[in-house]
């Protein structure tokens, strides 16, 4: 069972990193399109993709290390 997680997870980063240098390339050359309106969408959509491959990235990593420090297991006062 503890495979197929760690199969999802890889294959998530996989996805994920593919997917960020996919939407750093739409991001390029979105610089070169001359409609303003065309510019505009291509840029807000390729940050989304970004933002999203950023979460899958981040998701993967406290998957992959989800352990704390004893110093930092709780942070409540017990007083």
């Amino acid at each position: 069972m503890i495979i197929l997680i760690r199969i999802k997870n890889i294959i998530v980063l996989l996805l994920s990193l593919f997917f960020l240098v996919f939407g750093v390339d739409i991001l390029i050359n979105s610089f070169k399109l001359a409609n303003p309106l065309e510019f505009v969408m291509t840029l807000f959509s390729a940050s989304f993709i970004i933002l999203f491959c950023i979460v899958g990235i981040l998701y993967v990593f406290f998957r992959f290390f989800p352990n704390k420090s004893n110093d930092e297991a709780d942070h409540a006062d017990t007083k």
